[in-house]
């Protein structure tokens, strides 16, 4: 893939083509940035550049070094990702063993980690070493959506190299492309950073569900004696769903501000848009401060998950708020 290709990004795309033209690509990267906003794919095609025997600054996507890039099976790139919930000390050891040899080409062998910041503290030290004195020449790009976890040590050692959220209507001209339904296209691109992110949302077969879901409860828990909460628990814990309650509680949030959207005639904003109808009767059953609490009730929530409260308790208080 070429960078003319990848949407987006163009502070790093020219930070990382000036580096190409100059012959002054540095040993160490550090892709920073919010998670799925397109880092995987801007690494591979930063790797895919400096092997290509074609083009200097770019990756032609045709010479042998760069099919191999596009098929996986590059001998001098490495692609390493989180073992279950970290980066084992054991996984920077063996990218150690892995570069001791030499590369097989005249080029520096390619080194990317993904999620470089759940790396454990004893990897973490590890790589310090490595970044420090690689064994053989190597460029190595870290990948993360939270490099303040980084030791600092580490981000002093790479290149800052900074991502920023693709423009919402540049992801919806993609995805209209590929045919995704505009509701599902919009509730996607209000959740996710980047087109990565949202293809890989809209894959799942529960997002869909859960989209509907979040509808109907939200519609229940404004009328009066409402069964929200009788509805939501077996619901969602019965099919699975109740594993991604931190997608639910952003759907509530978006459905809020949506409510506030249309009293401030910013239609053109509203993301659960083919809900027009509803809407424009239920955000004036709420005022302004109350649907902004309610807002943050949804933003508490998804605070106490990640404090690992109780979920099905979370969603109950959660619902029960809005119903009071």
């Amino acid at each position: 893939m070429s960078f003319h290709e990848l949407l987006g990004q163009e502070d790093a795309k020219r930070l990382l083509q000036n580096a190409l033209r100059k012959d002054a690509v540095s040993h160490a990267y550090l892709f920073t940035g919010p998670a799925g906003s397109g880092q995987v794919k801007m690494a591979l095609t930063f790797a895919q550049a400096i092997f290509c025997t074609t083009s200097q600054d770019d990756a032609c996507g045709e010479c042998l070094e760069c099919r191999k890039v596009q098929h996986g099976n590059h001998p001098d790139l490495t692609l390493l990702r989180p073992d279950g919930a970290s980066i084992k000390i054991d996984q920077i050891r063996e990218l150690q063993r892995v570069f001791s040899y030499r590369s097989e080409g005249i080029n520096p062998k390619v080194y990317i980690i993904e999620g470089a910041d759940k790396m454990t503290v004893q990897a973490a030290n590890s790589l310090l070493k490595f970044l420090e004195e690689p064994p053989a020449p190597a460029v190595g790009i870290l990948i993360s959506d939270n490099s303040s976890s980084l030791l600092p040590t580490i981000q002093s050692r790479t290149q800052r190299i900074p991502f920023s959220p693709l423009h919402p209507d540049i992801m919806l001209q993609a995805l209209s492309g590929e045919g995704v339904p505009v509701p599902l296209a919009r509730c996607a691109v209000s959740l996710t950073a980047g087109l990565d992110g949202c293809r890989e949302l809209l894959a799942q077969n529960w997002f869909a569900e859960m989209r509907n879901l979040v509808l109907q409860l939200a519609k229940e828990s404004l009328g009066k004696g409402s069964s929200a909460v009788a509805t939501a628990g077996p619901k969602l814990f019965k099919t699975g769903l109740g594993e991604h309650l931190d997608i639910l509680f952003s759907m509530f949030h978006l459905w809020f501000k949506d409510m506030l959207y249309f009293l401030y005639r910013k239609h053109e904003s509203i993301v659960f848009i083919d809900q027009l109808d509803f809407i424009s009767k239920a955000a004036r059953q709420r005022s302004t401060d109350q649907w902004v609490a309610y807002m943050e009730f949804a933003a508490e929530s998804k605070r106490k998950l990640r404090s690992n409260a109780n979920a099905q308790l979370c969603l109950e208080q959660f619902l029960i708020r809005l119903e009071s």
